[in-house]
């Protein structure tokens, strides 16, 4: 009869249908092409499967399914020295943390997140996360050092949206009259 689909075939239909909003068949999707890539003993794309369920299981709100796959695929980047997508699952988990209302937890892997990507170089990645850092700093009533971090990663961005930089540009002209 038909063919069995490859571990890449499988990835690539569970994109498209994550992208057109279809979760629940992008995690089957997803799912089989995790399973085939850990029997092929590809760990790094195997772990980034988890990750992608992960979010689907996030947006879907089934937040213990998704801390778990996201922990898991965290665990395999560390010991696969993956540090890119450790600190991108770490944002992952900062968001699913964020969503709960988990704001503590939130922070902290947020933090770490964008450590990593300090490290690595990536600003702009590093921007993005440090938004959401300064959001959740703000919504825990920290707002002097949620505003300072939000400016940071405003000023971090190297593909800011069209709103990011008039945000860029008030913030810029509020320095200037006051003299700082």
């Amino acid at each position: 009869m038909g063919e069995k689909a490859s571990a890449q075939e499988l990835k690539e239909q569970g994109l498209r249908l994550f992208q057109e909003g279809l979760y629940k068949e992008a995690a089957a999707e997803f799912g089989q092409a995790r399973e085939t890539f850990a029997a092929e003993g590809d760990e790094i794309e195997a772990a980034e499967m988890a990750n992608n369920l992960g979010v689907i299981y996030r947006l879907q709100g089934e937040w213990d399914a998704a801390i778990v796959v996201l922990e898991e695929a965290r665990a395999a980047f560390v010991r696969l020295g993956d540090r890119d997508r450790e600190a991108q699952t770490l944002g992952n988990l900062g968001g699913l943390y964020a969503s709960k209302g988990e704001r503590d937890k939130a922070k902290e892997c947020l933090r770490q997140a964008a450590d990593i990507f300090a490290e690595l170089g990536d600003d702009q990645h590093r921007g993005e996360t440090l938004l959401a850092l300064g959001m959740q700093m703000w919504k825990t009533e920290d707002r002097s050092a949620g505003l300072t971090t939000y400016e940071a990663g405003l000023r971090t961005l190297r593909k800011p949206t069209a709103g990011q930089k008039a945000l860029r540009g008030l913030l810029s002209l509020r320095t200037r009259l006051l003299g700082r």
